[in-house]
């Protein structure tokens, strides 16, 4: 592109760069000049001061792929190609010295933290970056005054991108979100482009050009926005809390991981919790859950493998001690599927029966869950009917509802090697740099179905089989 005459940046970003910032957040919709901007403002900052730029994104195997052309399209705009020398992969101004370096983080991060001198970490389309580069990129730059650029597209609610800098941004950071509408720059080609696909789809649109992050994931097991659906879902519907009182109890492994707890009142989801406690702490945790089961007069469902396994008798040593009879039910994520012989949707008897469904009861719990959290978004959007059981709500007073909400909304389908459904492990949520999902465990497990107690089973030890 030719020089223009009197070519300018985009008005409405102005404050956004002239204010002290170590990270600088710029997301929004397409065609919103967010990377346009941040190109020119690089080069107005490299012709001034001396400045090691290091232009990342999370893949990138050609200079093609990178800022690399947008840097050079902005100097022949701004006139200045007579003051940069202009290689085949590197950009740097005559006069101050200023340089580009172009790196792909995902074959390059090693590489990366042994750099010298960076002034500005300008990560493009970084809704791709993962918390494990973060915490190798942050540090990297020690400079005073150094800074991130940190550039995207919103893509998922639970993109780490997201949930750092915009859901949860930390101190010293400038966000800013800009769409198409605050783009002066835009033809009547490109803005009829984007007024078709608002009238094809509606919700595809608010995605692309208004930058809003999905909330929900194809791959994920429950949908966000059924989720968000089953907030007072009881209110909405008219249905008062009865039945059964549960608290679904999930124990932490080790000393990273949390405890959580969500009690349940029929169909209701009415408290939830999470606190940090050493392995030799799990006593205290018992007497915490224990307290609250006598509390609410509820039965207790925990995760009985590893470190849980030893919870049933603290919780029977507790009884003793209260002079209470709490039941209290193990739940083997890795045990046996329930009623095998039975069809996962009892209303079709087309779907395959459980025992060829799942692979085990974790995954039974979790369809099963996701089911009642479908049909309560169907029933609260679009008026169908179902029976009370088959539905499920969220006080939305509980505390740590977001944090609940987005782990519900976090587990993708898996399959093992027989083609049966499961749920993704811990081992692949830590690969997407997801934390474990305590508290939507204890959702889960304060809802599993559980197998009829046996006519020998006593009442205060674990109540059923698995």
């Amino acid at each position: 592109m030719a020089a223009v005459s009197n070519p300018t940046l985009n008005p409405a970003l102005r404050s956004f760069w002239e204010a002290p910032a170590r990270n600088r957040v710029l997301y929004g919709g397409r065609s919103s000049s967010k990377s346009w901007d941040a190109a020119g403002f690089a080069i107005f900052l490299a012709s001034n001061y001396r400045i090691r730029f290091l232009c990342t994104r999370q893949f990138q195997n050609k200079i093609s792929e990178s800022v690399y052309t947008l840097l050079k399209t902005q100097i022949e705009r701004f006139g200045l190609g007579d003051q940069f020398t202009i290689t085949n992969n590197s950009i740097k101004h005559d006069a101050t010295g200023s340089e580009f370096l172009f790196y792909g983080l995902w074959r390059h991060i090693d590489e990366i933290k042994s750099l010298e001198g960076v002034d500005v970490c300008w990560i493009e389309e970084a809704h791709n970056l993962t918390k494990e580069q973060w915490d190798i990129l942050e540090p990297t730059l020690r400079g005073e005054g150094s800074q991130f650029w940190i550039i995207f597209n919103p893509r998922l609610v639970t993109d780490f991108v997201y949930r750092r800098f915009v859901v949860n941004t930390p101190p010293k950071t400038i966000k800013r979100k800009i769409n198409y509408t605050e783009n002066p720059f835009l033809s009547q080609t490109i803005l009829d482009v984007i007024a078709a696909k608002r009238a094809e789809d509606e919700e595809e649109y608010r995605h692309i050009y208004l930058g809003e992050p999905i909330e929900d994931d194809d791959q994920v097991i429950i949908k966000r926005s059924w989720v968000l659906a089953a907030i007072d879902a009881h209110k909405k519907l008219g249905i008062t809390p009865s039945g059964k009182k549960r608290i679904g109890f999930d124990v932490a492994d080790d000393g990273a991981d949390k405890n959580a707890t969500v009690a349940a009142h029929g169909i209701v989801a009415t408290h939830v919790d999470q606190w940090k406690a050493r392995e030799d702490e799990l006593i205290k945790s018992a007497r915490r859950v224990h307290a609250l089961a006598r509390q609410l007069e509820a039965e207790i469902d925990y995760d009985c493998i590893g470190l849980g396994a030893f919870a049933g008798s603290y919780f029977k040593e507790l009884n003793a001690a209260t002079e209470t009879r709490i039941a209290y039910h193990k739940f083997n994520a890795a045990g046996e599927v329930l009623n095998k012989l039975d069809r996962i949707d009892p209303k079709d008897e087309r779907s395959p029966k459980n025992g060829d469904f799942y692979a085990n009861l974790k995954a039974q719990a979790w369809w099963e869950v996701s089911r009642r959290f479908r049909n309560t978004f169907n029933a609260v959007h679009n008026g169908q009917r179902f029976g009370e059981d088959e539905l499920i709500s969220i006080c939305s007073d509980c505390n740590h509802l977001d944090a609940l909400i987005d782990e519900l909304a976090t587990p993708r389908k898996d399959y093992d090697n027989r083609g049966k459904s499961k749920v993704e492990s811990k081992k692949d949520l830590e690969k997407r740099e997801v934390p474990s999902p305590n508290l939507a465990d204890g959702f889960v497990m304060a809802f599993a179905p559980r197998e009829a107690p046996q006519p020998t089973a006593q009442f205060g030890t674990y109540g059923n089989r698995r």
